[in-house]
């Protein structure tokens, strides 16, 4: 790795810790009541997750819109993206994206600095054939996800930078 990819790569690190910082620091009483806080919020959803799922008078199983809702939630996030494009995307970005091992960060969004890694199974980092490839997946996550401050990232079989863009 290049001493300027590892000095790219220790920037955006440096850049995702100071947002994480800053997006968690707007608690003004310091978190100590429990009622706003997300690990409640999440507790509270869970609990009434759980007690609808128990209760089977109101439910009907097996209808249309829960099986696309369950197969929704356990597609994976690279799967998804993929059916995205299949579904919206040109034939280029078809082909870019049908290299798309996996893709990470994409379902946790707070509009304040928002990162994705793109995984696919190109070699030879950024001098090698995935190059072009990247930017056109990186122009296909942006049309799948909006973000007003979000960088996606793609990179190799390796995990060398192939390329990244805003999305």
């Amino acid at each position: 790795m290049g001493m300027k990819t590892k000095i790219a790569l220790g920037a955006v690190v440096g850049i995702v810790v100071i947002g994480a910082v800053s997006a968690n620091a707007g608690d003004g009483d310091g978190g100590s009541t429990g009622k706003d806080t997300s690990a409640s919020a999440d507790r509270q959803a869970g609990g009434t997750k759980d007690a609808g799922a128990g209760t089977g008078a109101d439910a009907k199983p097996g209808t249309k819109a829960d099986a696309g809702q369950d197969a929704e939630k356990k597609a994976t996030q690279a799967e998804q993206f993929k059916a995205f494009v299949q579904e919206n995307g040109t034939d280029k970005e078809k082909e870019a994206v049908s290299h798309v091992t996996k893709v990470q960060g994409a379902d946790d969004q707070n509009d304040i600095l928002d990162t994705a890694d793109v995984y696919t199974d190109f070699t030879g980092g950024i001098m090698g054939e995935g190059t072009g490839p990247a930017k056109l997946i990186a122009s296909a996550f942006a049309d799948w996800k909006q973000s007003e401050n979000g960088l996606v990232t793609v990179y190799d079989a390796d995990g060398e930078l192939l390329g990244n863009g805003q999305f």
